[in-house]
């Protein structure tokens, strides 16, 4: 090896943002795996799985919704959503049903059994907040800057699109 090369072990300064332990998107990746398994576990309780407990969640909040305004709050797309909504349909949480107002729209409501599954669902944020370690200031804090960074991303990959320059 020539002293002018620089070994594999030790990469050169710009070479160092090639390292995945740099890169922020896996950080938020490996962050968000360890939350879908602190979800799974406690969402098992509900019968539900980390995206059921969030169409729950838009419900609960909203009540009756479009599948359209619902995949908008959830940022998600028609072809995910639909299989979501089925299953929960399924086990007798909510209800689709053609808009009578327009017939290409569907309606998704809340069973009285989605309804009452709310109750049990307040321990979930508890036992997140209670596995994060952090109090309820640094949650806030940290769920700011990750809608901080959702914005920025977005605004971005709108700006990265073909012909949008």
């Amino acid at each position: 090896m020539s002293s002018t090369s620089t070994p594999a072990a030790t990469p050169a300064p710009s070479e160092n943002w090639l390292l995945l332990d740099r890169q922020i998107c896996f950080s938020l990746h490996a962050a968000s795996r360890a939350f879908n398994g602190v979800y799974r576990v406690i969402l098992k309780e509900l019968g539900l799985t980390y995206p059921q407990y969030l169409v729950m969640l838009v419900l609960w909040e909203h009540g009756e919704l479009p599948v359209k305004k619902l995949g908008e709050h959830l940022r998600l797309d028609s072809g995910t959503l639909s299989p979501l909504l089925k299953r929960l349909e399924g086990a007798g949480l909510v209800r689709r049903e053609r808009s009578a107002r327009d017939e290409r729209s569907v309606e998704v409501r809340l069973t009285d059994e989605g309804a009452e599954l709310r109750e049990r669902a307040l321990q979930v944020p508890r036992r997140i907040v209670s596995a994060t370690g952090f109090d309820l200031a640094e949650i806030g804090e940290l769920r700011d800057r990750l809608d901080q960074l959702t914005g920025a991303l977005d605004a971005a990959a709108l700006q990265e699109e073909p012909g949008s320059r």
